[in-house]
């Protein structure tokens, strides 16, 4: 392989890896805007939304992580309004979102 062709190589998979890492703005529009706003203010509280918007899983998962927050570090939320903050986060950070 030439210099030129590894190069191109080279800057094809770092364009890959850059776009893996960070999600598409689409991708994090998505969702239901009254559900985006309450997941802002929740968990924007003790954290930058960054942080659960930069993790993809399953509903079990956002399903423990948003149970541990209310019950364990006592965020003020109400179950309705955990799962809302769920089905949210499955929506735009689920399986489906990597």
């Amino acid at each position: 392989m030439t210099m030129a062709g590894k190069t191109l190589l080279a800057l094809l998979l770092s364009s890959a890896l850059l776009c893996a890492a960070n999600p598409a703005p689409a991708q994090q529009e998505a969702g239901d805007p009254k559900a985006k706003a309450l997941f802002e203010s929740k968990c924007s509280a003790c954290h930058p939304i960054s942080r659960p918007l930069g993790k993809n899983k399953d509903r079990d998962g956002w399903t423990n992580t948003v149970t541990r927050m209310q019950k364990v570090n006592g965020c003020p939320i109400t179950d309705e309004e955990a799962k809302t903050i769920i089905d949210y986060l499955v929506q735009v950070r689920g399986p489906a979102g990597k």
